[in-house]
């Protein structure tokens, strides 16, 4: 499978197919599911961000990673098999979507796509939704050696690495926060806000996605280190750097809500 997978391709029912409604709101924890029962792509699961991709909040940040062996868990619940290609979704802009795409990554699975427009590319196709829900029987999902990197804090800052910010302007500058305690970034770090990765709701093609990460001086020999709010929206860079051709980029995992859990760690603003 390709990184993306646009309506039309999942229309087509590949073999093995699973798809994933991921959509959710920080705002509104029960907002996603809610969606879902009002009408979802026929088949799909719901795959929540707090309680199936996400250990509880704490030191680790807002969203720690999961457990891998209850990922595992989970996935073979959800019937999904070894052989299955799977398809991550929200509503648009694919960034709860590339959490799921990079932690299916994460567990050694490599067939697994980005729905390029989420729901509303899909409906805007003339693509039907439902509200039945699937009860597989199930599956028998293993995990592998994962195709991802990550680092912890420890790592960080460091001069011989490129970091990549994902939240917005205001929030990188510390003019605004309006949902971690402390504002500011990681010193060091470069504003990638994960939304220039796309235009009208689809992502840049890969040559407009590299022309932009070559403007942000991002070096293909140089290691870069995606970090935003919770580790979420940087899925969304690792997944644009891919898409233009650069090596695996790392994952800061508990990014900026765990890095201020420690006073200790230096904070830039402005």
């Amino acid at each position: 499978m390709t990184l993306l997978i646009s309506p039309a391709d999942l229309a087509a029912d590949p073999p093995a197919l699973v798809s994933f409604d991921c959509r959710f709101s920080l705002l509104d924890s029960e907002a996603g599911r809610r969606q879902f029962d009002a009408g979802h792509i026929p088949g799909a699961r719901y795959a929540d961000l707090e309680q199936d991709l996400s250990s509880a909040p704490g030191a680790g940040g807002r969203h720690p990673l999961p457990d891998r062996s209850d990922l595992v868990e989970r996935m073979r619940t959800w019937g999904v098999n070894s052989d299955s290609n799977i398809v991550c979704y929200d509503q648009n802009a694919g960034a709860i979507a590339g959490r799921l795409w990079w932690l299916v990554r994460w567990l050694g699975h490599a067939k697994v796509s980005v729905l390029d427009g989420g729901l509303d590319a899909w409906i805007a196709g003339g693509f039907e939704t439902d509200i039945e829900k699937v009860s597989p029987a199930p599956g028998n999902f293993t995990s592998g050696p994962a195709l991802t990197r990550v680092c912890t804090a420890d790592a960080l800052p460091d001069s011989k690495i490129k970091l990549l910010d994902a939240r917005d302007g205001a929030r990188f500058r510390g003019e605004s926060e309006p949902i971690d305690p402390v504002a500011g970034h990681i010193p060091g770090a470069i504003c990638a806000p994960f939304a220039d990765n796309m235009l009208d709701g689809r992502f840049l093609a890969p040559d407009a996605l590299e022309a932009r990460f070559k403007k942000l001086n991002v070096d293909r020999n140089v290691d870069t280190v995606c970090y935003c709010g919770s580790g979420v929206t940087a899925t969304h860079n690792i997944l644009a750097l891919l898409l233009a051709g650069y090596p695996e980029p790392v994952l800061y995992a508990g990014s900026w809500s765990d890095w201020i859990t420690d006073r200790v760690r230096p904070i830039e603003t402005g």
